[in-house]
């Protein structure tokens, strides 16, 4: 125990250190991130000559975090692109957004937008803390779960968190507070739920309290959560480990989509 109590505080030191570094880097390339993505229309090419893999390459979203921008997916849509044909966009809200609902409306446009111009009829969405809380939301609430396939959140306060009480003069991170009526409404029964969900999780996450809040309890979702290890809030979008559970999850949900596909064919 007391070995157990001595290595604990020195992995929150590390993770610490790097939550610091990583919030440096951030800093310089949040600039960057400022306007929104340029849409990119890809040519698609006739069934008969696609490739099997650009057939399931189904687009995906990425979308940020509170008072944040798309600069803080550089290394994971790196990640996600070299190892797959999937088209993969950045979406932009606004740092004056304060209501989630209203967010969640705006996700629900720019995904139709999105399904529309790649000729998809569904999409991957991997939101970052207030992001995935937004686009559960647009899923669960909003009829979003025919237009996404599979919802992966990283560090995403889905049960409210109680963390810096002063930050509640913002109407949106009241929503994020535990028992708040954004909250309360993703309790509610969700049947027939078709989106799949995974969120990752971190032992160390300091934004998320308690850090088990960052986990989907729902009896109506198909939902797998996963636990990281030694790192913090800020590391989930960047760190290499968490990039390829994602790429794996996302795999996953495409083999799924696939499968029951066969099985209503057949």
């Amino acid at each position: 125990m007391r070995r157990l109590r001595h290595l604990l505080p020195a992995a929150l030191l590390r993770a610490t250190a790097l939550e610091i570094a990583i919030l440096a880097g951030h800093l310089v390339l949040y600039p960057t991130g400022l306007t929104p993505e340029r849409p990119r229309r890809r040519r698609t090419a006739p069934a008969a000559h696609r490739l099997p893999a650009e057939a399931d390459a189904v687009p995906t979203v990425l979308l940020h975090g509170f008072v944040d921008n798309r600069s803080v997916f550089v290394l994971l849509r790196r990640a996600l692109s070299q190892h797959s044909p999937r088209p993969v966009e950045c979406l932009n809200y606004s740092p004056l957004t304060c209501d989630i609902r209203a967010a969640a409306e705006l996700l629900g446009r720019h995904v139709e937008e999105i399904c529309a111009r790649s000729g998809r009829r569904q999409v991957d969405i991997v939101g970052h803390s207030l992001g995935g809380l937004i686009a559960r939301y647009y899923v669960q609430r909003l009829g979003g779960d025919h237009r996404v396939r599979t919802l992966v959140t990283l560090g995403t306060p889905h049960s409210g968190t109680s963390v810096a009480p002063l930050a509640g003069a913002h109407p949106i991170v009241r929503q994020m507070r535990p028992g708040s009526s954004v909250i309360e409404e993703l309790r509610m029964p969700a049947p027939g739920c078709r989106t799949r969900f995974v969120s990752f999780w971190s032992d160390l996450d300091r934004i998320m309290v308690p850090v088990e809040t960052a986990c989907i309890d729902h009896p109506d979702l198909l939902a797998q959560n996963v636990r990281v290890s030694g790192i913090g809030h800020l590391a989930l979008p960047v760190h290499p480990a968490v990039a390829a559970g994602i790429r794996e999850a996302l795999e996953s949900g495409a083999a799924a989509a696939g499968a029951s596909s066969a099985a209503s064919v057949a």
